[in-house]
């Protein structure tokens, strides 16, 4: 849902800096397909309980988890640099809302690989 969100803020702004913008669409669109594809095939019952799932699980939430945090920087010193001040503060005010979001997505796809790396030594 965070994840969404942050696509839909930063698709929703202009695009001063199209690199940074850039990446922050392609981590949230990524994470996003890849979160709900994960989600179908486990509701599916495709995993089938092997324990290469879980261990697929962990690699997939550290990857997100690291592309998540990556993107939520550059948009956070993005948006710094971009400044108040600056006579684009609508922009400014967007990019504040997808920099929480960013890593409050972060926050969530970590706590999601800490429980998966428990399932995972326990298996």
């Amino acid at each position: 849902i965070f994840g969404g969100l942050v696509w839909i803020l930063i698709a929703a702004t202009k695009v001063p800096v199209p690199i940074v913008q850039g990446w922050v669409m392609f981590v949230s669109v990524f994470c996003f397909v890849m979160t709900t594809t994960l989600l179908f095939l486990y509701i599916c019952g495709a995993h089938g309980g092997s324990s290469s799932w879980v261990t697929f699980d962990v690699i997939c939430q550290e990857i997100a988890a690291l592309f998540y945090l990556s993107a939520a920087v550059l948009e956070a010193f993005f948006t710094y640099s971009l400044g108040i001040s600056s006579p684009m503060v609508g922009i400014y005010k967007e990019n504040i809302a997808a920099v929480v979001f960013a890593f409050i997505a972060t926050l969530l796809y970590v706590i999601h690989k800490i429980y998966s790396l428990r399932r995972w030594k326990s298996s």
